[in-house]
């Protein structure tokens, strides 16, 4: 059998913990062979007999051997060649007691044995000892640890990202071809600086993704670490910050320094916003954590010390929070926008989700990356997943469209809710107001198409109209904007013809909330107003002054009576061309309400279908 080594610290030495496990070990020995000892020792089998009746058979020749050892007296009788009985005497000797001196028998004195004695007498004093000391450096570790957490407080705790795991390299990444050139020239430079470097070309200090939630900015950085095979230490915004004021500067200064030493080397943070947000704010004062934190961060970027061959990365959603001082040229030099992917983008990035999961022959891959406008890869990996997910609940071996279909959908309106049961007048009228949805974006010139039109709930929702672009938007005009206020309020509009302006339901709680938010923006960001034309008013978010939030409003009271002005305009017109678009179509509002009772879920053939005979009044035009 092999015997394993204990383990040794690097001084040589055996570890506090196998030393506590040693010491338990040779107590529990001890302790073990006591006990056997105890155990195996032989039980006396003798019988016993009082000391004068053995004292009268030797004296009359009937005993042969008496052995004493202290009190005890064993006794081999007559015609036997070993002792069968025992006995006790007193203090006193046996002689003494009546033992003639001329008696015919042998009589063997032995001293005591006293190796029992000693054997439970060291026990007693080994064993508590051992206890001892193994409490003791278990005490000792225990305060060990206790130091060294309290010595490494102020550590960084950046994760050096180590070949064992699996790489990603920028060929596992599809779409966003800038954000890679800029990453892939950081690379290049880390393997080959002399090209750089004969050009008097320096390497950036750092490069600041920023792309909305989803976009693959981290995915990127991996690929970065993938690529270059140089340390790689990534770290996220939120381990700077601790409840101590300096620690997190503490663990940045040990952060640059381990990449100092292994440079050339790269630094990942992660949602920099959370220790990079201006500074002045008003919140914390000077000695915030983490402004004392972002101040060693644009130190250690840019300082009085410099030549340190470190990039850094940062990922963030939220730019526009950060300090000025850190997005300068020198710090962070080059700022790479991640957006959301194209049309053949979408496609490329489904393809590579797919790579590894069966597909049966009917999968549109191009036909989902049609659909998805306005995805991350995050929400298109999600869509693979919950596709694969779907065909496994219904133990197929691959993804059919179907299951891709039920996935797209479940993801971008909710799950269906099949087992909300609504009565009979419930579903006429979510039936007649999606209907009142459908038609109108159906009859507007500038809305999108209707994709799908349901009365089954979904998510939140008692009823569901889904309108998808044609095309990826870059820009989205005033008249279109109105197509989209005035779709939005259809529903209210349908409820209102059919059964009453006093009949309305709160089912378009919704669809109001929108419609005001979009008629809002287009007033208050894009200037899209009438008399606010070309003007615009941004509101600041708010912030946390003496626990009350505060919002800054850029502009007078007479200026936002006017925005409530136009805002409520744009909605009374919106639903002036709805109404009309309704009325108008009157029976094709009927019929497609009717079909939805009847089928609960149509999709874009067959609506464009009911509403063949459509026409757009001319009260409902924009001119």
């Amino acid at each position: 059998m092999a015997i394993k080594k204990p383990v040794m610290n690097k001084k040589g030495g055996k570890k506090p913990g196998d030393i506590i496990r040693l010491t338990l070990f040779w107590a529990i020995v001890i302790f073990g062979a006591l006990a056997a000892v105890a155990f195996f020792s032989p039980r006396s089998t003798l019988k016993e007999v009082p000391i004068s009746d053995v004292i009268k058979r030797a004296n009359a020749g009937e005993v042969t051997r008496l052995e004493i050892q202290a009190d005890d007296v064993k006794v081999t009788p007559k015609g036997s060649d070993k002792v069968t009985e025992k006995s006790v005497k007193q203090n006193s000797s046996i002689q003494e007691q009546g033992l003639k001196t001329d008696a015919p028998v042998e009589v063997i004195i032995t001293p005591p044995s006293t190796t029992g004695e000693a054997l439970f007498s060291v026990a007693m004093v080994i064993l508590p000892m051992l206890l001892i000391m193994g409490v003791f450096l278990f005490m000792m570790r225990q305060a060990q640890g206790q130091n060294n957490q309290a010595m490494g407080f102020g550590k960084s705790k950046a994760k050096l990202y180590g070949v064992d795991k699996e790489k990603v390299v920028f060929t596992d990444i599809a779409g966003n071809e800038s954000a890679k050139q800029d990453l892939e020239e950081v690379v290049d430079f880390l393997k080959h600086p002399k090209k750089y470097e004969q050009l008097g070309a320096k390497i950036p200090r750092g490069v600041l993704l920023v792309g909305s939630p989803g976009t693959g900015k981290t995915m990127l950085a991996r690929a970065v670490a993938g690529e270059a095979n140089v340390p790689f230490f990534s770290i996220s915004g939120s381990e700077f910050v601790e409840m101590f004021v300096g620690v997190g500067a503490s663990r940045v200064r040990d952060l640059f320094a381990k990449a100092k030493k292994n440079a050339p080397a790269i630094i990942f943070i992660d949602e920099i916003d959370a220790v990079g947000r201006r500074r002045g704010s008003g919140m914390g004062g000077g000695h915030d954590e983490r402004e004392q934190t972002l101040n060693q961060i644009l130190v250690e970027m840019d300082g009085f010390e410099t030549g340190a061959n470190v990039i850094v990365l940062a990922a963030t959603n939220r730019a526009d929070v950060l300090d000025p001082a850190l997005l300068r040229p020198g710090r962070f030099d080059r700022r790479t926008n991640i957006t959301l992917p194209e049309r053949k983008d979408r496609e490329a990035i489904l393809k590579v989700h797919f790579k590894k999961k069966p597909v049966d022959e009917t999968v549109s891959l191009e036909a989902l990356a049609a659909k998805t406008a306005g995805s991350s890869g995050a929400d298109l990996a999600n869509i693979a997943n919950e596709a694969a997910i779907v065909a496994a609940r219904r133990n197929s071996k691959k993804i059919s469209n179907a299951d891709l279909t039920e996935a797209f959908e479940k993801i971008a309106i909710g799950p269906e809710r099949k087992t909300k049961i609504m009565n009979d007048q419930e579903k006429e009228m979510t039936a007649y107001h999606e209907a009142g949805h459908a038609l109108v974006g159906h009859v507007l010139p500038d809305s999108d198409p209707v994709h799908k039109v349901t009365i089954i709930p979904r998510g939140a929702t008692g009823g569901v109209t889904w309108f998808l672009p044609p095309e990826d938007k870059s820009y989205t005009s005033v008249i279109e904007f109105k197509d989209v206020l005035a779709r939005a309020l259809g529903g209210r509009i349908a409820e209102k013809i059919i059964y009453g302006k006093d009949r309305v339901t709160t089912g378009a709680g919704s669809d109001l909330r929108k419609a005001t938010e979009i008629a809002r923006d287009m007033i208050i960001e894009q200037g899209m107003g009438t008399k606010l034309r070309d003007q615009v008013f941004h509101e600041d978010n708010g912030g946390m002054v003496f626990d009350r939030i505060t919002h800054e409003r850029p502009y007078s009271n007479e200026t936002a009576r006017e925005i409530d002005k136009e805002v409520a305009e744009l909605i009374r017109e919106s639903s002036t061309r709805a109404e009309a678009v309704l009325t108008h179509n009157r029976e094709s509002l009927d019929k497609l309400a009717k079909a939805l009772l009847e089928e609960e879920t149509l999709d874009e053939t067959r609506v464009v279908e009911i509403l063949k005979d459509t026409v757009l009044p001319e009260e409902a035009k924009l001119y």
